[in-house]
């Protein structure tokens, strides 16, 4: 079964459809895609129609009716089939055979009565000739439908569901209701510089259907700018931006907190193997696991900001990745897919799950989250208005967006030394290349000395990871096809959980 196309995909593809002086807003397209349950050719066609429509109003013209291949062959009724009635004697039929022999271009008139005599409903001698209108010659079969039911997607309605179905864990009320509230202000008045990621996809520059920015915990010294600057081009695939800027304050009282919930959870759950093992540099003396040290932040402003079906990418995060994504503001669906083995892919369907993420929400991505699922944030028709329950900060400049109509996210990262931006494969472009794991192909057992370990700690469930290029991204589509499977042992990668 083919996986559906994210929603980036699905707005390039349904551009391309159209010519290039009458591609709409990207608003546009996302509306009309919903409005015709993602079908690409159905959503050209209403938008042609759409503006075929303005144009005649603007001109003043009458529509003219349209003349093609499918109505002109409608039009034209079949052929009509002729048989004798085998009601009439054999001698009859003889004698009128006879004078057809005689005379092939002129038939008597009783023989023409009896052939087209209206009412009469005679037992045919022989089977009618099946006409076939042309069309269904023309158009190919449909394609069989799959023998593997979808199953219908499924809403984890509170934290103990999410965690039985899911590597995630969802935690409600994480911060203290001021500081959720004070950072939800903050954010949103900085949400003002953020920018909306571009890139090339397939032959046309798409963008993001929201603003986005990267923040550090601590400044960024000259020393350490060229690598920031590879982590940024990473994040905002392949294109060039401003070095990332310190966490706020309230983000830095967040991060604190929100670390301490992390490591909770990660000290209840086996680790697998190629997640990172090293000291993650805590300066607290607790024994952390797991210590952010960048965060990406996003800006979702009214029901129709979104992003697509995707994993996040692995380049400087390394394999097995926990991610802390914390929710402020309006309540947002969050979805997830799983992805279905190809072993796997004839005896059962992608389970689609929906997490409901309510104002000052943590939800942990977990281990093995992007290595076996992908993530959206799904358009919604409506949302529900939030109404914080503080007022913004005194000396907080006068806010430029409605805050009942926006979420914001942040995701808090661990940027893993062992992936730092100068030891990343170049590709033949001369550009950093991207870490991708093998997400239909995750065969790997506990075989030999594996044999008794969990699964986790023993690798299974895991496959390949390869380094691949996405110069395309930035160079108008076009990439040199670089594609490298990641050896840790020869590119010195580690220490990992294994190693502990």
């Amino acid at each position: 079964m083919s996986e559906p196309e994210d929603t980036d995909t699905l707005l390039a593809l349904l551009a391309s459809l159209l010519p290039d002086n009458a591609v709409p807003s990207q608003q546009v397209l996302l509306e009309t895609l919903l409005q015709t349950d993602c079908n690409i050719e159905a959503a050209a066609d209403a938008i042609r129609r759409q503006q075929r429509t303005e144009k005649q109003r603007s001109t003043g013209t009458k529509r003219k009716r349209d003349v093609n291949l499918d109505s002109w062959l409608t039009r034209a009724g079949p052929s009509k089939v002729v048989e004798e009635s085998p009601s009439r004697s054999p001698a009859k039929r003889s004698s009128l055979d006879g004078q057809s022999r005689s005379s092939p271009n002129k038939k008597p008139r009783s023989e023409n009565n009896a052939l087209f005599r209206r009412g009469d409903s005679p037992s045919l001698s022989r089977p009618v000739k099946q006409v076939k209108n042309l069309l269904d010659v023309l158009r190919p079969p449909p394609s069989a439908p799959s023998s593997v039911p979808r199953p219908p997607p499924l809403t984890l309605s509170n934290p103990s569901l999410v965690a039985q179905h899911t590597p995630c864990t969802l935690h409600l009320s994480v911060l203290p209701p001021e500081l959720a509230s004070r950072l939800f202000y903050i954010m949103l008045h900085e949400a003002r510089d953020w920018s909306r990621n571009r890139w090339w996809l397939f032959d046309r520059m798409v963008e993001s259907p929201h603003r986005s920015s990267l923040y550090t915990r601590h400044p960024v010294e000259s020393s350490d700018e060229a690598a920031w600057q590879g982590i940024t081009r990473a994040w905002y695939n392949g294109r060039k931006d401003d070095t990332p800027t310190k966490f706020p304050t309230p983000m830095e009282e967040a991060c604190q907190i929100i670390e301490k919930t992390v490591n909770e959870e990660m000290r209840k759950r086996s680790r697998y193997a190629l997640e990172w093992g090293g000291d993650p540099g805590d300066p607290t003396g607790e024994g952390c696991i797991w210590r952010a040290n960048f965060a990406a932040a996003n800006c979702y402003e009214g029901a129709k900001e979104t992003v697509g079906f995707h994993s996040d990418r692995l380049t400087t995060i390394g394999p097995y990745p926990t991610i802390a994504s914390l929710s402020l503001g309006t309540r947002r669906t969050f979805r997830l897919r799983e992805v279905i083995t190809l072993d796997e892919a004839d005896k059962r369907a992608a389970q689609t799950f929906n997490i409901i993420l309510p104002h000052n929400s943590l939800c942990i991505m977990h281990a093995s989250t992007q290595e076996r699922f992908k993530h959206s944030i799904p358009p919604q028709a409506t949302i529900d208005r939030f109404h914080p329950s503080h007022s913004p900060p005194p000396d907080l400049p006068e806010l430029t967006v409605d805050p009942g109509n926006c979420r914001i996210n942040i995701t808090f990262r661990f940027f893993r030394p062992d992936f730092h931006p100068d030891s990343i494969p170049r590709c033949k472009c001369g550009e950093m290349t991207t870490l991708r794991p093998d997400m239909k192909g995750r065969q790997r057992s506990a075989t030999g000395n594996d044999k008794g370990k969990s699964p986790e700690s023993s690798g299974a469930g895991v496959s390949d990871y390869w380094w691949t290029c996405t110069a395309g991204d930035q160079n108008e589509g076009k990439g040199c096809g670089f594609w490298k499977v990641m050896d840790v042992k020869a590119e010195g990668r580690g220490p990992f959980a294994s190693d502990v």
